[in-house]
């Protein structure tokens, strides 16, 4: 069996997130989403909308990912590719080169991200909206 990780907060899931599930899925048998723990966004200056217990359950509903773990920290992906022997490490492409180092322990694939959505231009119209 062939296991695919990727890693995200996956806040006000959107068709790009999707798309990103899909395509990571397609490249194996089974799809691991490390996701960013409440601790960790705040770590890393981030809020989300939605609390990590609600966004791994829409994750968990989403028929392309077979399992979610917690990412409590920048460090824990290679131990993570080591305990569930995963074959292939995908992130988009907006983080190019940033997990290079991965490669001495699976293969890294960058995915093109899906053009005109992200979370923070559905963020950006909300607001736009809400202050008219």
């Amino acid at each position: 069996m062939k296991k695919v990780i990727t890693y995200g907060t996956y806040d006000l899931l959107h068709f790009g997130h999707v798309n990103l599930l899909r395509r990571a899925r397609e490249l194996g048998d089974y799809l691991i989403v490390g996701l960013s723990t409440d601790e960790f966004n705040k770590g890393k200056h981030k809020e989300a909308y939605h609390s990590y217990e609600n966004r791994k359950l829409i994750l968990e509903s989403i028929r392309y990912v077979d399992e979610v773990i917690p990412e409590q920290t920048w460090d824990q992906k290679i131990q993570d590719v080591i305990k569930h022997n995963v074959d292939i490490f995908v992130m988009g492409d907006d983080w190019e080169g940033k997990f290079d180092f991965l490669k001495d322990y699976c293969e890294v694939i960058y995915l093109p991200r899906t053009v005109g959505i992200s979370t923070t231009k559905i963020k950006t119209d909300l607001n736009m909206v809400k202050n008219g």
